[in-house]
């Protein structure tokens, strides 16, 4: 192999609430990402505690990741750096008639033969992809939550 392999995904939800409501519920959700935080220390992310401000904004971290830009309530993008891998994860919410849609785009590379391994462990296992569509099935969750208390 030669050169970082390069990784792309998106998952999409359509959610019955406006895009301020999908915004909130996004940011709860960022907040508890890099959960355990054992695997965080134990990848070696450069980002390991929260700081910054809050609500987040650009320069805000949470551990994993740091908020590289803030358009409440259309994107958000965070990226990271750990020693297998660099990446970014950005949200794009955008209206519809039937309320918000919700994309998660993934974009990461895997320098070098640890970043290989990485990626065959948490990449060509699916393991990314199951957190990714579980990181938007709590968002909907808390979005139907916040909604009926409305």
């Amino acid at each position: 192999m030669t050169g970082p392999r390069r990784y792309q995904d998106v998952r999409a939800a359509t959610l019955t609430a406006p895009p301020d409501v999908v915004w909130g519920a996004v940011l709860d959700q960022v907040e508890v990402l890099g959960q355990p935080s054992w695997y965080v220390h134990l990848i070696g992310c450069r980002d390991r505690r929260p700081s910054g401000p809050r609500p987040l904004a650009a320069g805000s971290v949470v551990p994993g990741f740091r908020v590289a830009t803030a358009d409440p309530p259309s994107r958000l993008v965070l990226d990271g750096v750990h020693r297998f891998s660099v990446y970014t994860l950005t949200f794009h919410l955008a209206p519809t008639d039937a309320g918000t849609r919700l994309e998660a785009h993934t974009d990461a590379t895997f320098p070098g033969v640890l970043g290989a391994l990485y990626r065959l462990l948490v990449i060509d296992s699916r393991i990314h992809k199951l957190a990714t569509r579980s990181i938007v099935a709590r968002i909907r969750r808390r979005v139907e939550t916040l909604h009926e208390r409305a």
